[in-house]
């Protein structure tokens, strides 16, 4: 019983002591040597939760957006998606430049263009994705030029397709018509994610899906393969972009002052 007791009054003394410790960790404790070891001990402890793999993993999950907006990779099928991509364009399946070598060239003008008309700048990457940058390439459904424009709706949003003159092909032109039919689609569905989704499968077939299924969030909608993974590719392909040295990409890796920053505030 004795015992009991004196080990129950040892847990409380301990107890009072760190908390103490915690209370006056901005005071003068130069000359209390015991209690000055005890804090480093804690702070160091605390240094180390905080750098943890599984914490520096969570702390840069937490700052992965899309258009401004979170994604949720805290629902472990969205998080498995997100990895799949992520590695799928990491350098280590790449085994190339071309992705960095592009961005660096295109980016900047498509960016420019895309701000002027109020679209998040998240979106300069969907010609990454459609053509790889590539204007000559033509899908077996007729959508062509670095945004991949089927010919109607190219038209319908100002460019030029004929036999003699195809304006999907030139970057300008067609980035502010893409810019103009994604704000058509943010107007329809209020959501740039889900503009990002119609802009692959289209606005109508979209909206019948939100429709059937009873939900507008992306990350709970079945949809086709391809528009499925369409958002996923995009968030991906952005992170190995601005994160060349996490990825892989060493030839154009750089300090990253604004994930630094972003990292250490999740910590907080």
């Amino acid at each position: 019983m004795n015992r009991k007791k004196l080990l129950c009054c040892s847990v409380v003394l301990s107890t009072m002591l760190v908390g103490n410790i915690h209370s006056d960790a901005h005071a003068d404790s130069g000359n209390d040597p015991v209690r000055e070891a005890l804090l480093e001990q804690i702070v160091k402890k605390k240094r180390e939760i905080a750098m943890s793999p599984e914490n520096q993993k969570r702390a840069y999950y937490s700052s992965v957006k899309f258009a401004n907006v979170k994604v949720p990779l805290n629902i472990p099928a969205v998080e498995t998606k997100f990895e799949h991509y992520l590695a799928k364009f990491s350098f280590r399946n790449q085994q190339s430049y071309d992705l960095h070598q592009k961005a660096a060239k295109h980016l900047p003008e498509i960016a420019k263009i895309l701000k002027s008309y109020g679209i998040p700048e998240d979106f300069k990457y969907v010609p990454l994705i459609e053509s790889d940058m590539n204007p000559r390439i033509v899908s077996h459904k007729g959508a062509g030029g670095y945004w991949q424009f089927m010919p109607a709706t190219a038209r319908l949003y100002g460019l030029k397709v004929n036999a003699e003159v195809d304006e999907r092909k030139d970057l300008v032109k067609s980035t502010h018509a893409a810019a103009r039919y994604l704000n058509s689609l943010y107007d329809q569905f209020g959501d740039w994610t889900l503009a990002a989704a119609a802009y692959n499968v289209g606005g109508g077939s979209l909206k019948g899906s939100i429709r059937r299924q009873g939900t507008n969030d992306y990350y709970s909608l079945r949809l086709n393969k391809e528009t499925a993974a369409y958002v996923y590719k995009l968030v991906s392909v952005k992170q190995v972009i601005e994160n060349p040295n996490k990825f892989g990409y060493k030839r154009f890796a750089q300090l990253d002052d604004k994930y630094q920053n972003s990292f250490e505030s999740n910590l907080l």
